[in-house]
């Protein structure tokens, strides 16, 4: 049977499961793999047993459960453990300081996680986000993007300038976890997590280059070298408590949770 892989963003970001994706393969396995498109939502796809390993983030459980839906998936293996998202500038600016961003306008990616998470950093780092001039369309003066960034010079991470977070995982249906094909995936998860950590960047993005057609492989390498630099692939599997917990920081501190969702509720 197939292994049923879907991603909530495709980036770079993602390499571990992408790469994942092309060691199961190259071994016969036969994996589909998709992005998740408008309107979809990952815990009714799970449900209804569309797709047997998402990737999503531990938030995505909580406005749910507040929703009162059930079943959830649960999440079991760790994807990241730093935001991956860059703040991109016209210019180059070795001097960037956050509190640039008050009174400037920003170009902000609005998905929950990623605005959430920007909030919350722009705070850590002294700025008020009532002051900066938040848009969703071009022109901007400044960016917020996944890597390879799309324009602009990378002028500050967000990842490295907030602690690090429960950024990304893997989840699945609780009854697949007691399947062979869940056992093969995650082994091959780790392997690729590893690898894709210590490998020469230029060699990951070779590796997947067939995931970004029209990404040149120059811009997939810097992509991959900045994720490793960043740390957002160290760890094993697990998915950390106090990351978890971080998570839950980042967003009681915005209002966007109304009660501190229970670790083993949503990871196992």
């Amino acid at each position: 049977m197939p292994i049923r892989v879907m991603a909530s963003r495709h980036s770079a970001f993602y390499s571990p499961l992408l790469s994942a994706v092309k060691f199961l393969r190259q071994e016969g396995y036969d994996v589909p793999y998709g992005v998740l498109a408008p309107g979809q939502r990952t815990h009714a796809l799970i449900r209804d047993g569309a797709v047997d390993v998402m990737q999503s983030a531990v938030s995505s459980n909580w406005s749910a459960r507040e929703r009162g839906i059930e079943p959830l998936p649960v999440h079991f293996a760790q994807i990241n453990r730093r935001d991956g998202f860059f703040l991109t500038a016209p210019e180059p600016d070795a001097g960037f300081e956050w509190k640039k961003l008050e009174g400037a306008t920003l170009l902000a990616d609005h998905g929950p996680q990623p605005l959430a998470m920007l909030k919350y950093a722009v705070r850590h780092n002294g700025v008020d986000w009532q002051k900066i001039k938040v848009v969703r369309k071009v022109p901007a003066g400044y960016g917020h993007y996944q890597a390879p960034v799309p324009a602009g010079e990378v002028v500050a991470s967000v990842g490295a300038a907030m602690p690090p977070v429960a950024f990304s995982s893997l989840c699945c249906a609780r009854s697949y976890r007691q399947t062979e094909d869940y056992a093969v995936f995650r082994k091959a998860f780790e392997r690729a997590k590893e690898w894709v950590r210590t490998a020469p960047p230029e060699e990951v993005a070779a590796a997947e280059a067939e995931f970004f057609p029209d990404v040149p492989a120059a811009a997939l390498a810097d992509a991959v070298r900045r994720y490793q630099k960043l740390g957002c692939w160290d760890g094993g599997l697990e998915i950390p408590r106090d990351l978890y917990e971080q998570a839950l920081n980042v967003f009681s501190a915005f209002g966007e949770i109304t009660w501190r969702h229970p670790y083993e509720e949503v990871v196992g």
